[in-house]
């Protein structure tokens, strides 16, 4: 129970953090994010990418997004199903509708499909060894631990902490990218 409430606690200061950058310095942070996303070799090769709609304060993936497709990846986001997420696959963003938690997600009519390449994790806070701290609900590590999908945290420098309580359920991300820099967790231990 500790575990849990350092976790709320932390995630609250995290949020409130992030939610004090302005949305220009979003947008610049945002784009660097992009720039260094395009090293990492498991990205640039990627086909099928599964992605997030970002809400509130997160790393803006509009232009991510938009320039796979043009490059004919084929690019897959989020719906909650239940206790769960399934990945759709996308066309537009004229295929996204609200969803739960008011969050932007493929329509029913759009194709299901989790196996993907690589999956831009949307982050609250992380650890320099890849231990993520989302929103508090689970999906995506219930989805990661059931799909050995490689992951990447798009996150801001500022979201990234020592030591985050971890829990035997929580999925270690692979790969780190802020504004500043490219952490791949697995040389980290």
């Amino acid at each position: 129970m500790q575990n849990n409430s350092q976790k709320t606690s932390l995630r609250k200061l995290l949020l409130e953090k992030r939610d004090a950058t302005s949305f220009d310095l979003m947008k610049i942070a945002s784009k660097a994010i992009f720039k260094k996303l395009k090293k990492i070799e498991s990205f640039r090769m990627a086909q099928k990418i599964g992605t997030y709609y970002p809400i509130g304060t997160e790393v803006l993936t509009q232009d991510i997004m938009q320039e796979a497709l043009s490059e004919g990846k084929e690019i897959f986001l989020p719906k909650v199903i239940g206790e769960n997420l399934e990945f759709r696959k996308i066309q537009n963003f004229s295929n996204l509708e609200k969803g739960s938690f008011d969050i932007m997600e493929p329509r029913d009519e759009c194709p299901v499909d989790n196996n993907l390449d690589i999956i831009l994790v949307p982050t609250v806070g992380i650890s320099p060894k890849g231990v993520r701290l989302g929103y508090g609900n689970g999906f995506y590590d219930r989805f990661l631990a059931k799909n050995k999908i490689e992951t990447i945290s798009l996150t801001f420098d500022k979201q990234i902490i020592k030591n985050i309580p971890s829990s035997d359920y929580d999925v270690i991300i692979n790969w780190i990218v802020t504004e500043d820099r490219i952490i791949d967790t697995s040389k980290t231990i």
